[in-house]
């Protein structure tokens, strides 16, 4: 899954002043490998010493409450146990920070500055550049049952007609409207070719992200799908959609949300499943932290060591039925785990074992990472009645391509469902790119942000379902 971007939550608590006035705005760009993450945090003096919020524009995130700094001798130390992350950085002669950031045994230069911070310009020769030859309007709509507006666009072949349409829904992670991730903004290139070929596109930003109102920390793949199906409830409203013809391709996350609404909704003409998978969360998981270790030319004995361990861990978490209970299960696993490692070998991974497990134990008990652990597509495909096309990518290291079609389809075959298109696209990664590592680390270093013979069965497929 997508959501393999760093996440920060970065904190600040007593400030000792040393001539430097802190207080205020400070920007940072991260760059962590091909990433580039802006961060920007806020200062306040208080009565008590200092307090402040962190944005982070690139993942749609804006005053994220923060806990605890340290300031001595123009040194500025930043700390944060729940990620388990360290920051220092220390005045330069011009009044900026430089400084570099800790995080799992692995350092990055971050440097803090007063002045907005602009990322580097990556070449993304995919994307559309306007006028555009087709109708792009501004929508909102509503999910009433959970008090939700979702913002996004709807592009049209033309302002006036009647067109078949796709809803767009992202994979994990906050996403905005174009899905983006990594410099790369694949709803975007995918809506821009669809409608440039005869087919309206809503996309939308995820709640809690961008645009959209909600609360994206506390929701779960299955509140998600109640968006999407909003979506598709204000596109039967549209007089420019074919209520007929509504289909949803969702990408990773989204192509097991897709199928979700449409066991629940008759009115979902066709749906497409991209990268999305055929099996339970726990074993996507296993699957791909063992290819991906393996694509990183790690051995047989530490994939060994590392199956085991996620093994005990997903266990404990699908047998809980209590949250707090789980909690001390798995801090109890960890530290027996930790024991057994050597301290020379816990520096390359870790740097404190408290942070350490308190942010592994956090991640785990989040709402999305629990329901997506215990949830298994299949009786949702078994219901799904209405033609299905699957794409995966052959080098895809985070959905496996071969298992996960072969669930799909099995599922689908089971509920009666014959109308199915399985495909397996040689040479592509989880974001449907050429690739050669095919790691995640690879993705913002490639040019191309989807494959042109992804796009072209999308459009095909899509054509033949709504032909008069």
């Amino acid at each position: 899954m997508k959501q393999l971007i760093l996440l920060l939550i970065i904190g600040f608590t007593s400030l000792n002043g040393w001539g430097q006035d802190i207080t205020g705005n400070w920007n940072g760009l991260l760059k962590i490998q091909m990433y580039q993450l802006r961060l920007v945090f806020h200062i306040q003096k208080t009565e008590s010493g200092y307090s402040a919020t962190m944005d982070s524009p690139d993942q749609g995130a804006k005053d994220i409450p923060v806990t605890s700094v340290n300031y001595e001798n123009a040194v500025l130390k930043i700390a944060d146990a729940k990620m388990g992350f360290d920051y220092e950085g220390k005045f330069d002669d011009e009044g900026n920070i430089a400084g570099t950031f800790k995080q799992m045994g692995q350092t990055f230069p971050l440097n803090l500055s007063r002045k907005t911070v602009e990322k580097e310009k990556l070449a993304r020769p995919q994307e559309p550049v306007k006028p555009y030859p087709y109708y792009e309007e501004e929508v909102a709509f509503e999910n009433s049952d959970d008090g939700v507006t979702l913002s996004g666009t709807l592009t049209l072949p033309q302002k006036e007609g009647v067109f078949p349409a796709v809803i767009l829904i992202s994979g994990s992670g906050a996403n905005n409207r174009d899905e983006e991730v990594l410099e790369h903004k694949p709803f975007l290139v995918i809506a821009d070719y669809l409608t440039r070929n005869g087919i309206a596109v809503l996309r939308y930003d995820d709640r809690g992200t961008a645009s959209s109102t909600g609360n994206f920390q506390t929701a779960t793949s299955y509140d998600f799908s109640k968006d999407a199906e909003a979506g598709l409830k204000y596109l039967q409203t549209r007089k420019e959609i074919n209520p007929k013809k509504i289909g949803m391709a969702g990408h990773s996350e989204g192509g097991i949300i897709a199928p979700m609404v449409a066991a629940r909704n008759d009115d979902v003409a066709f749906i497409i499943s991209l990268a999305g998978s055929g099996i339970r969360g726990d074993q996507i998981i296993l699957m791909q932290q063992e290819l991906s270790l393996q694509a990183s030319g790690a051995g047989e004995e530490a994939l060994k060591q590392v199956r085991i361990m996620n093994t005990d861990i997903l266990n404990i978490v699908l047998q809980s039925t209590d949250m707090e209970r789980l909690k001390t299960d798995l801090t109890d696993y960890f530290n027996e785990s930790l024991k057994n490692i050597p301290e020379s070998e816990k520096t390359k991974v870790i740097y404190d074992d408290d942070n350490f497990i308190t942010s592994k134990v956090e991640y785990l008990a989040n709402p999305w990472m629990q329901y997506f652990i215990k949830y298994d597509p299949a009786p949702a495909l078994e219901k799904v009645k209405c033609p299905v096309l699957a794409l995966n990518g052959e080098k895809d290291l985070q959905v496996p391509a071969k298992v996960n079609l072969e669930a799909i389809k099995a599922a689908l075959e089971k509920g009666g469902n014959r109308n199915v298109t399985i495909k397996e696209i040689p040479g592509l990664n989880h974001l449907f790119q050429e690739c050669e590592t095919c790691l995640i680390t690879e993705y913002a270093n490639i040019e191309q942000t989807f494959s042109p013979v992804a796009l072209d069965e999308i459009l095909k497929w899509i054509k033949m379902q709504t032909k008069p």
